[in-house]
């Protein structure tokens, strides 16, 4: 497996769009993203990067 690093909010937002999630919408405390069944949360790390150990 690849390692990877820190990774921009917007970047992430991209990334997940390729891979078929719609999205993000606004809702609670963070944005998501639905692809079917599956939401994942964004997280906002406040305009910085996000680490590697919010990405787990």
């Amino acid at each position: 497996m690849p390692t990877f690093g820190p990774i921009k909010q917007k970047d992430l937002v991209k990334y997940l769009r390729l891979c078929g999630f719609d999205g993000p919408y606004s809702g609670g405390k963070h944005p998501f993203m639905i692809k079917g069944n599956l939401t994942i949360t964004i997280p906002n790390p406040h305009k910085s990067e996000i680490g590697r150990e919010l990405l787990y």
